[in-house]
């Protein structure tokens, strides 16, 4: 990796029109789209067309969805990080882009005869498929951009993935119960997973970072290895976890927007489309934002400021819901219309939403760009693969807090406060951590 931190940044969207760029964006664009389109597909499916008729809870299965999508982050991500230090990381691309399009063919399956198990194994396999991804995707950022073009990368690469994830989750949840559903859906999804292996076909060619690696299959042992070779430097195991700390976060709101809009708002699934918007866009505008506060220079002092941005925000969105009045005698959920017609608490919950992500942009971008920028190459996608696995247990700590904290009869907005309090203390100890060590990174 070349240092050019000296030369002016250019702008991102110099990086969209760049082959060393663009294909990696279209490829890691379709394929966050696709594990969404056929996410949220099955669990709309299963909830308003299946779950009745089979006797089957749709918050359990939800629940389970979830669990085996996470689950291969933990069985697979040592595997995935040594095979992309191993072999030449544009070729192992190509070959997961054809996994993706035979999973994909077996949708319309699964979906036609009804097959649950085969429906969630291909759930299991989106996930194996996004773990073995996910390593060679950041690990190729600094392979093939200069160091003062690493920020801006990296701010594409979030602002896209939220975006696909949005757009995904619409699209699923939209097209799947209507006329041809199935079809279209399965169609979409094996025609966007060949979009995604015609642009790896143009990735460039990366430097192998060390074939004289010796591939293990102990999951264990190999974990607790790639986690050590995290360690190493203070400054990347310190990034990870502040990482691994947004994703909790994260998981907390986005796994209950549902909720939260049917019991506080009394909103329909539009009104929840609404908050999904927001988020999404709201981290594409703080990750752009992110760029063009650093100019392209790898450093972690906006990472306090996204992080009590991130408090602020909360405070504003639960005060909001708190004196938030929905409109009496009601038979039925609002929709969008009359949700923002309501009052300024309203949009002030929208604008404390917005703030949240818009934040989070700012917080995460900079801590991605410190682990490449720091990370010794021959371990760099380990090193990635560490921190899937840290963000992942983070996850599943966070969906376990909630439930716990549910059963001592805390109400959702009280978790939300709760969560942005902590997040106060994470503020004090990363402008400490900031001064000692993420400064100019």
């Amino acid at each position: 990796m070349q240092n050019n931190s000296h030369l002016p940044t250019q702008g991102q969207s110099h990086l969209l029109k760049s082959k060393k760029f663009l294909p990696l964006f279209i490829t890691q664009f379709f394929g966050a789209f696709n594990d969404n389109v056929f996410k949220n597909a099955f669990l709309i499916w299963f909830t308003y067309d299946v779950a009745q008729k089979l006797g089957m809870d749709s918050q359990i299965m939800a629940t389970i969805a979830s669990g085996l999508f996470i689950l291969p982050f933990f069985l697979f991500s040592a595997l995935a990080g040594q095979l992309a230090d191993k072999y030449e990381k544009s070729r192992l691309v190509g070959i997961i882009k054809i996994a993706e399009i035979l999973i994909m063919g077996l949708s319309f399956v699964g979906f036609y005869f009804q097959d649950i198990s085969l429906l969630l194994s291909l759930i299991f396999l989106m996930g194996v498929h996004s773990t073995f991804f996910g390593p060679i995707k950041y690990s190729l950022l600094p392979e093939h951009l200069k160091d003062n073009e690493l920020i801006s990368g990296n701010a594409l690469i979030e602002g896209g993935t939220f975006l696909s994830i949005l757009l995904g989750t619409i699209f699923g949840g939209l097209v799947i119960r209507s006329a041809d559903g199935i079809e279209i859906v399965s169609i979409a999804v094996v025609f966007c997973a060949l979009i995604g292996y015609m642009s790896s076909r143009f990735i460039p060619k990366s430097p192998i970072s060390d074939p004289k690696l010796k591939i293990s299959f102990n999951i264990v042992s190999q974990t607790i290895k790639i986690v050590k070779y995290a360690k190493q430097d203070q400054t990347v195991w310190l990034s990870i976890i502040g990482i691994s700390w947004f994703w909790f976060i994260g998981i907390t709101f986005l796994s209950q927007f549902s909720t939260y809009t049917k019991n506080i708002i009394g909103g329909d699934e539009h009104v929840v489309t609404l908050f999904l918007s927001v988020f999404s866009i709201g981290i594409g505008i703080g990750s752009v934002m992110c760029n063009k506060f650093l100019k392209g220079k790898i450093d972690g002092r906006l990472v306090p400021l996204g992080s009590i941005g991130i408090t602020i925000g909360i405070m504003i969105f639960c005060l909001s819901s708190y004196f938030y009045k929905s409109p009496l005698n009601l038979d039925q959920l609002l929709g969008l219309k009359e949700f923002l017609s309501v009052g300024i608490q309203s949009w002030l919950i929208v604008f404390g939403l917005l703030i949240i992500a818009i934040f989070s942009g700012i917080y995460i971008v900079p801590l991605y760009a410190i682990i490449q920028h720091r990370s010794p190459e021959k371990y760099l996608s380990r090193i990635i693969a560490a921190n899937n696995v840290i963000n992942a247990l983070f996850m599943v700590i966070s969906s376990l807090s909630v439930v716990a904290l549910f059963k001592l009869k805390l109400g959702l907005l009280q978790i939300f406060i709760l969560v942005g309090i902590i997040n106060i203390f994470v503020f004090l100890i990363i402008k400490k951590i900031v001064k000692r060590r993420l400064g100019n990174a």
